[in-house]
């Protein structure tokens, strides 16, 4: 996508809501919300190659070992 092409309208950052409860080791994330952040970074991977077709699976694992690593340094190291 060229820099100054109009970007397609994001809906508007949600809170927090798939925070379940505090636990002795912080804020616990479910499964929806986990699955967010995933989708989120993949689009985003996609975004910046310009959406081209055939890297789907290579941007979601690549976005969920992002996301895993980001929970884990969050979490003192646990998983989710």
């Amino acid at each position: 996508m060229h820099r100054d092409a109009p970007r397609p309208e994001r809906r508007a950052a949600e809170p927090l809501t798939h925070v379940t409860h505090q636990s002795p080791r912080g804020w616990r994330l479910t499964p929806e919300a986990r699955r967010t952040m995933i989708a989120e970074g993949a689009y985003l991977r996609a975004e910046r190659r310009g959406f081209a077709p055939g890297h789907e699976t290579e941007d979601w694992l690549a976005a969920e070992t992002e996301v895993d690593a980001l929970l884990r340094v969050s979490h003192g190291g646990s998983s989710q």
